[in-house]
C-alpha cells in the first residue's frame, strides 16, 4: 500500500530516489513521482505507470538536486493517473508531499479550504495536506509550527514525507499508523516505508511510532512529538539483512527465490527461538482465553496454531479474523485474556487495530511478526520473531512457514510446562520439526512435475482445495495461494463440506486438490476424494501413503512426518503450482493486480 523514500546527502538525489522506488514496488503501485530541490525550486516529475516506464518517459534521473522524495501511490482517493499521482503540491509550489494512507475528514477541509481561496489540481485527500500546511503557515512563527497545527486537524492514518523550499536543508517526515523508518548513513540520511529501499546504504536505522515526526538533514535526526513537539530520544538499530538477500540472486521473480529460501528461514527460525521459547510459554502458560488475531496468509497460520494448542496444550483458542475482532469482541476480553496477533510485515493495519483494542481492555498480547522494530512489537507485551529475513514478494510464502515454525515451537513448549502431552511425543515432535528444512528441500523436488500440471491446467476456470483437521488451513492457504497471483477462481473447503453444497459446482474435469497425510482424518479423506471423483473431478492428492496412487488423477509424494507437522512442507508444492499457472498465464507473480504487500489502511 504506497511507498515512501526520502534523501538529504551528497548524491544526486533521483538516483537513490528511484533506486528506493525500485524496491518498494513489492508494496503494490499504479503510480509513481519524485520531487526533488534545487537553488530554491522543486522539480517535480509523476504519472500513472510502472517506474522503468516513467523514468524513461519523464526523466527521473534527469532530475537536479541533493535532497528530494519519491512515492509509489496505490489508489485510494481518486483514480490512477498523472494527477492524482504524488508528489501533491499547495497552491504557491513550495510545499510538496507525499502520503501513504487516508485522511478520513478530507472532503470538510478541502470545502473549508475551497473557501479560503486554494485551487485544488487533483481529486486526491492527499492534496489537502499540503493546501492545510499552506494555510497555517500564514499564522505561524516558522514551517514545523505550521505543519503541527496542520496535522493535528487531520482524522485517518498517515506517513507523510515533505519538502519545502523554504528550508533548503531538510526534510520531514510523518507517521500516524502508517510505517516509516528512518535510515541513519555517514552525512547522508534516508527515510522510507520499508527497509530495503535503503539497505544498500546503511543498515542503521530509527523506527518511527505513531504519532511521531522526524527532522532529517544531511547529517542529523531529530524525532519529536507530534501533538506536543517533544522531543522523543530514539536508540539506532542495526539490520542484520543483507542487500543481497533482498534482491532476486538469479531467481526470475521473488516469490519463486522466496519459495526456495524456505529451508533456509525455517531452520533460522528454530534456531532464533530456541532460547527465549521456554520464557514466553511460562509467561502464557496460565491463559485459558486465548484468541489469535490475523488477516490472509497470517489468518490461516492462526487456525494451523488453534489445532498445535488443542491437540497438544489441550486448549481452546478462538481465531479471529482482525478486522472483525475489534468490532465483535470490545466487550469480551479482559486481563484474564491472551491475545496472539500474527503479521509477517508488523503494520497489518486491522491486526494492529486488534492488538491496540486488547491492550486497552487489560488483555495479554503476543506478537508473532517478521519485521524487527515494526509497529506490532512496539504495541505487544511479549514478541516471537519469524525470522524469515526480508519478503519481497506480495503472496506470503517463507514467512508463513516461519509463522507454523514459531507457533509449532511455543505449542510443543506449552504443552511440556502444562503436562498435557508425554515427554517421549514432545520430543520426537521437536526432533521432527528440525527435520522440516529437509522435508521442504524433498517438497521442491516436485517443481518440474508441477509445473507440467500448471501447464495441464492452466484454462482451468475453478480450483477446489480440500482437506480436513490441520489439513484444512493448509487447503485455504493453496487456494488463496491460485486466487491471489493466478486470478484462478479457487475455494478452500474443509472437505467434510463437500456433500453440504460445493459438491454441486464439482463436475467433469474440475480440478480438485486433496490435502491428504496419515493421520487420524485419512480415511475419510480418502472417501472425499472418492466423491469427488465420483462426480468426474480431476483429483491432485498430496500425502504419503501410496493409497492416494489408487484413487487420485495424480499423486504428490510427500515424506513422511507427524500430522501436526504436515502443513509446513505441505504447502510448498501449493505455492509452487499457483506460482507456475502465474507465469503460464502470463502474470507476474512478484506484483498481483489490486494487492499490496503490507496492508496498512484498513
Amino acid at each position: 500500500m504506497c511507498g515512501i523514500i526520502g534523501y538529504i546527502g551528497d548524491r544526486p538525489a533521483c538516483e537513490v530516489i528511484v533506486k528506493g522506488l525500485k524496491r518498494l514496488e513489492y508494496r503494490g503501485y499504479d503510480s509513481a513521482g519524485i520531487v526533488t530541490e534545487e537553488g530554491g525550486r522543486l522539480y517535480i516529475k509523476k504519472g500513472a505507470g510502472r517506474i522503468d516506464e516513467l523514468a524513461e518517459k519523464l526523466g527521473f534521473l534527469e532530475m537536479p538536486g541533493k535532497r528530494g522524495i519519491g512515492h509509489t501511490r496505490w489508489a485510494t482517493h481518486g483514480v490512477p493517473n498523472d494527477s492524482n499521482a504524488h508528489p501533491q503540491t499547495d497552491c504557491s509550489g513550495e510545499i510538496a508531499l507525499v502520503h501513504n494512507g487516508i485522511i478520513e475528514n478530507f472532503a470538510e477541509l478541502r470545502g473549508e479550504l475551497l473557501g479560503k481561496g486554494h485551487t485544488f489540481k487533483s481529486d486526491t485527500d492527499t492534496e489537502t495536506i499540503a493546501h492545510l500546511i499552506e494555510e497555517e503557515l500564514k499564522s505561524s512563527s516558522n514551517f514545523e509550527e505550521a505543519l503541527r497545527k496542520a496535522l493535528k486537524r487531520l482524522k485517518g492514518s498517515f506517513a507523510l514525507g515533505i519538502i519545502y523550499t523554504g528550508e533548503p536543508d531538510r526534510l520531514y517526515f510523518v507517521r500516524n499508523e502508517s510505517p516509516l523508518v528512518l535510515g541513519i548513513g555517514d552525512g547522508e540520511t534516508f527515510a522510507a516505508s520499508d527497509i530495503p529501499a535503503f539497505l544498500e546504504y546503511t543498515n542503521r536505522v530509527v523506527f518511527l511510532d505513531d504519532g511521531e515526526y522526524a527532522v532529517i538533514t544531511m547529517d542529523s535526526y531529530v524525532v519529536k512529538k507530534l501533538d506536543t513537539g517533544e522531543v522523543v530520544e530514539k536508540s539506532v538499530q542495526e539490520i542484520t539483512w543483507t542487500l543481497e538477500m533482498a534482491e532476486k540472486a538469479g531467481y526470475p521473480h521473488f516469490m519463486l527465490k522466496e519459495i526456495h529460501e524456505q529451508p533456509r528461514a525455517i531452520k533460522d527460525a528454530i534456531h532464533g527461538n530456541r532460547e527465549i521459547i521456554r520464557g514466553i510459554a511460562e509467561e502464557i502458560a496460565n491463559y485459558d482465553r486465548i484468541i489469535f488475531v490475523a488477516m490472509g496468509t497470517s489468518y490461516h497460520a492462526a487456525l494451523v496454531g488453534k489445532y498445535l494448542f488443542q491437540r497438544l496444550a489441550k486448549k481452546v483458542p478462538i481465531v479471529e479474523e482482525a478486522s472483525e475482532f475489534r468490532y465483535e469482541f470490545e466487550d469480551l476480553i479482559d486481563d484474564r485474556t491472551l491475545v496472539i496477533a500474527i503479521t509477517q510485515s508488523g503494520e497489518t493495519a486491522d491486526t494492529l487495530a486488534a492488538m491496540k483494542l486488547a491492550k486497552k481492555k487489560g488483555a495479554k498480547v503476543l506478537a508473532v511478526v517478521n519485521v524487527v522494530g515494526s509497529m506490532a512489537t512496539r504495541i505487544a507485551d511479549l514478541t516471537l520473531y519469524t525470522h524469515a529475513g526480508p519478503e519481497i514478494g506480495v503472496a506470503a510464502t517463507k514467512t508463513y512457514t516461519t509463522q507454523l515454525t514459531v507457533l509449532t515451537m511455543l505449542a510443543i513448549e506449552l504443552a511440556r510446562i502444562i503436562g498435557t502431552a508425554s515427554e517421549e511425543h514432545l520430543r520426537r515432535l521437536e526432533e521432527e520439526l528440525i527435520r522440516t528444512p529437509e522435508l521442504v528441500e524433498l517438497a521442491l523436488k516436485h517443481d518440474g512435475a508441477l509445473r507440467e500440471l500448471a501447464e495441464a491446467l492452466m484454462d482451468s476456470r475453478d480450483f477446489f482445495y480440500i482437506g480436513r483437521g490441520v489439513g484444512f488451513p493448509t487447503a485455504l492457504e493453496g487456494a488463496l495461494k491460485l486466487k491471489e497471483i493466478s486470478y484462478i477462481h479457487a475455494e478452500g473447503l474443509s472437505a467434510g463440506e463437500l456433500k453440504h453444497g460445493p459438491l454441486a459446482l464439482i463436475e467433469d474435469g474440475v480440478p480438485v486438490v486433496a490435502i491428504a497425510p496419515s493421520g487420524k482424518t485419512f480415511e475419510k479423506m480418502v472417501s472425499n476424494i472418492e466423491e469427488a471423483k465420483a462426480r468426474r473431478a480431476f483429483v491432485i492428492a498430496l500425502g504419503d501413503s501410496k493409497k492416494l496412487e489408487k484413487v487420485a488423477d495424480v499423486f504428490i509424494q510427500m515424506p513422511e512426518v507427524d500430522e501436526l507437522l504436515t502443513p509446513i512442507p505441505y504447502v510448498v508444492p501449493l505455492q509452487l503450482l499457483a506460482y507456475h499457472l502465474a507465469v503460464l498465464r502470463g502474470n507476474d507473480p512478484d506484483k498481483p493486480r489490486n494487492l499490496a504487500k503490507s496492508v496498512t489502511v484498513e
